[in-house]
This record gives structure tokens, sequence and C-alpha cells, in this order.
């Protein structure tokens, strides 16, 4: 049996996909609610917390463009397979850490199976799916990846509750033997028909470029800027990715094919898509604090109330895909942006009066223009490539949404601290509780309570929704300027050239027996 666009296995292998997906999401974001509790059981002080979470970031963002292409050249789903291996045998080392050191060096493990899924799991749609079906296959991938996200602190919550911290990771264990067996039995292998020699040169240039310039993003709201360590990291890292990009251009056979970056509809499909995912982050990365620091809910609660989040992007995936269908990429992936900018705007005016009605309301407006957006400006870059070169293709917009995601958290964090650090009043404070509330909402609430001193947690809250408003002002400014760049570059339609260089699902195949 081939590949083929009329496999009748092709919507459970979708489904086996969009679960391993939705681990992928949930994983993101499952960590930050179980750091207080590792770090206790642990003895983890900040900066191993932080690297609990940064080496999973880290590491998806150094492999990927190698893995995509690894997938074009050696097999998609044999890919895939060791990528679920290794996310279980890595998930069951950290739930039975008894060292941060271990956790850390499962997360970075867990880093390289998501650096495998993300692009692979998309590259496999252009082989299952033809153009009239893969819109559909893409939102469900896209709702996987997005659900999974604000699922985590929901997931997170109730397991630390309810079992040890290491459930967290535990839970990764019966998903990937689910989806690993689903993947072997369901999804027909797929590769390049001619690969390319590995390109040795642009696989280290690429990993160590890329490291190297989030290590320095990820660093910079801690250090600073300025910082020597974070400028360096991140000249380093530029100065490595041109050298990757010469040589790419240079190199007979490369890795991946820059020249993509020539066909609007890839270009400006990935920007769009590295757009809604700054949108995306900065609102996960401010609104659950204020749930839980200023409105007082606990960690399951907080991540219940993200559901309205879940909900908006739920509904808009398919709306952006059948309008996609009806009417082109351009429409839905502007819309979406602009509903975005239209729900982090209104988000932006919440303040300590503002109830959960309000607050719930515009989540899922942004969530609405968030599925909107991404699901058919994923689906216009799969259409944009070559079959042959989904995987490699793939990782590159998947690289720069990894990328920018993490160069916007930082930006936002950055912009976030400034407006709450300038609000906060620690007047008549001793120094050790001034030091603490300046620092952190949480560190302020701390020794508020604990010196006694309520009008300090009244200043705090106040001065993190300035801080909260400034990001989501940012937030909307972006989203609406991207809007419109797309409204007017992205192609309404299928790019000529990706047709023509489109090869058929029969070119891209192989053989049950050597899949097997």
């Amino acid at each position: 049996m081939t590949t083929s666009y009329d496999d009748p296995r092709r919507w459970w292998a979708l489904a086996a996909l969009g679960l391993a997906v939705l681990t992928l999401g949930f994983d993101i974001t499952i960590m930050n609610v179980a750091l207080p509790t590792i770090a206790t059981e642990l003895e983890v002080g900040t900066d191993g917390l932080q690297w609990m979470v940064n080496a999973y970031v880290l590491v998806i963002a150094g492999l990927m463009l190698t893995c995509g292409a690894l997938g074009d050249r050696y097999g998609r789903r044999r890919l895939l397979l060791i990528g679920l291996g290794l996310f279980g045998i890595s998930s069951a080392i950290a739930a039975w850490a008894d060292s941060a050191a271990l956790v850390i060096a499962a997360r970075g493990v867990m880093g390289v199976d998501a650096a495998i899924l993300m692009p692979v799991a998309f590259a496999v749609l252009a082989a299952l799916f033809g153009p009239s079906e893969r819109g559909k296959a893409v939102s469900v991938l896209v709702m996987g990846l997005g659900v999974g996200i604000p699922l985590g602190p929901i997931i997170g919550g109730y397991l630390l509750e309810h079992f040890w911290w290491g459930s967290i990771f535990l839970i990764n264990l019966p998903i990937a033997l689910v989806g690993a067996i689903a993947i072997a039995v369901l999804l027909p292998e797929s590769r390049d028909p001619s690969p390319r020699r590995p390109d040795i040169g642009g696989a280290v240039l690429s990993t160590v470029g890329l490291t190297s310039l989030v290590y320095g993003v990820i660093e910079a709201p801690t250090r600073g800027w300025s910082d020597p360590v974070t400028v360096g990291a991140i000249t380093a890292g530029l100065l490595v990715l041109a050298g990757f990009a010469a040589w790419e251009l240079r190199v007979r056979e490369p890795m991946i094919d820059l020249h993509l970056f020539a066909r609007p509809q890839f270009l400006w499909a990935s920007v769009a898509g590295v757009l809604v995912t700054f949108g995306m982050l900065g609102l996960l990365f401010v609104v659950p604090q204020y749930l839980q620091f200023v409105a007082g809910h606990d960690p399951l609660a907080t991540g219940i109330r993200l559901l309205p989040l879940i909900g908006g992007l739920v509904v808009g995936a398919p709306t952006g895909e059948r309008l996609a269908a009806r009417v082109g990429y351009r429409v839905p992936v502007s819309a979406g942006l602009a509903v975005l900018a239209a729900g982090v705007g209104v988000g932006a005016a919440t303040d300590v009066a503002s109830g959960y009605g309000f607050v719930a309301a515009w989540l899922a407006i942004a969530g609405l223009g968030i599925g909107m957006a991404l699901a058919p400006a994923m689906d216009a870059v799969l259409d944009a490539l070559p079959t042959e070169q989904a995987g490699s293709g793939t990782a590159i917009t998947m690289t720069l949404r990894q990328t920018g995601g993490a160069l916007g958290v930082a930006l936002l964090g950055s912009l976030l601290a400034e407006g709450y650090t300038g609000r906060v009043d620690t007047a008549g404070l001793p120094a050790a509780a001034a030091a603490a509330a300046r620092e952190s909402i949480a560190g302020a609430l701390t020794a508020a309570a604990r010196i006694g001193e309520p009008s300090l947690a009244v200043s705090a809250n106040a001065a993190y929704l300035h801080g909260m408003s400034l990001v989501l002002i940012a937030t909307a400014v972006t989203a609406g300027v991207s809007a419109l760049l797309t409204g007017w570059l992205l192609p309404g339609e299928p790019s000529p050239d990706s047709e023509e260089g489109r090869q058929s699902p029969e070119a891209t195949s192989v053989p049950d027996n050597d899949a097997r």
C-alpha cells in the first residue's frame, strides 16, 4: 500500500497526531503550576526552576530545523515513533527524579520529541490530505496544540491537588504509548523520494545559532538586555545564523531551501503564524498571574478560568478553515489578527473592579481570533511547499514561531516588569520587603502578609494591572499592524509556484514492506 489522498486510514492517523500535539501543548505550560511544589520537594533555587522550563524551549528551538529535514530524508513516521519513544522514557525519568539536574535533563530530552513532532506532524498532512481536505486537517492539529497550552494549568492543578508532583510527567506515558501504537498502525510512511545528502554543516550551524540566540533571549528578562551574557549570546547567535544562511545558499544540497522565502505565500503566512503565537503567549504570560495573584484563585481554578480562551480557539480554527476554503487565505488570517487585536485591546481596560464575566468575554474573543488566523496560516505554509520538502519547510516556520514566541515573552516580560516596578509603592517598607515587592507581585503579596501591610497588596495589584495593560496594548498594536500587513501582502489564493512544484502523493510515498 502507498500513501495517498484517498487512504481511508488518514482521519484515524490524524486523530493520533492530534493526541500527540495535544500533549506537547500542555507540556509547554504544565510545569508553571508545579514549580512551587518542586522547589520545596527537591530544594531547588530560582535558577534551577527557570531551567526546568527553559531547557524544553531551548532544545525545541535549536533542533527543529534539523529534525524537519531528517523526517523528509529518513521517513516521517519513523521519526515520529522515535520522538514518542524518547518522550515516554524522559517523562518516566522526570516523574521519579530525585534531583533538579535530572529533571532539567529529562525536560531537555522532551524538547527533542517536541522538535521532532511539531514540524513532522504538520508535514505528514501534506502527504495524507489533498488541498480540499488539508485545511480541515490543519485546523485539527492547530486546535490540539492551541487547546493543550491553556490546558496545562488545569491538568497540572488537578494532579497536584490529588497526587505527587511527578504525576505531571507520568500522565505523558499512556498518551505516548497510545499515540505510538496508533501512528505505527495507521500512519503510512512518507519521505522525500530523492533525498539530498546530509547537510552536516547546516545542521551544526543552525543548532548552535538558534540555541545561542534563544538562550540570550531567555536570559534577558533576568540578567537585563545590556548584560554581557545576554548581548554576547544574542550577538553570537545572530552571527552564526548569518553564517548558516550563507552556507545554505552556497552548498549544493542544503538542509533547507531558503529560496522558499521568495514565495510571498510562504513568507507572509509564516510571519502571520509568528505574530499570532506572539499574541497567544503574551496572553498566557500575563493572564494566569492576574487570575492567581490579583483575583485570588488557586492554580486549578485559574486554569479553569482560561477555558473561554480554549472555547474561542476551538470555534475559531474551523471557522478560519471554512473561510479559507471559500475566499482564500488572506481574509481569515487578517480577520483573525484583527479579532485578536480587538480582544486584547478590550482586555487592556481590565481593572481591580472587573468581574470574571468581562475577562471571560475578551478571552473568548482573543481565542476566536487566534484560531481563525493560525489554522489557515499553517495551511497556507503547507500549500506553498513541495510535498517532498514539507518537513524542512514546516520546520522553518515552526522554528520562527518558537523563536519569535520566546522573544515576545522576553520583551513583554520586560514591559510588564517595568510597568509593575514603576507603580508599586514601597515607601516606608523594610529593605527586604521592599526588594521582594519590587521583584514581583508574588513577592509583594507574600511580604504584605508577612509584615501586615494590606496597603502593599493593594498597591501591588494596581501596579500589576498597569503592567498587564501595557502588555495587552502592545499585543493589540502588534496584532492590528499584522492584520493590515497580511491583508495587503498575503496572497489570497494558492501560489502558482507551489502548485507547479508540488509532486503527487505517490511520488512521496514508500511501500508498506519498506516502511515497516
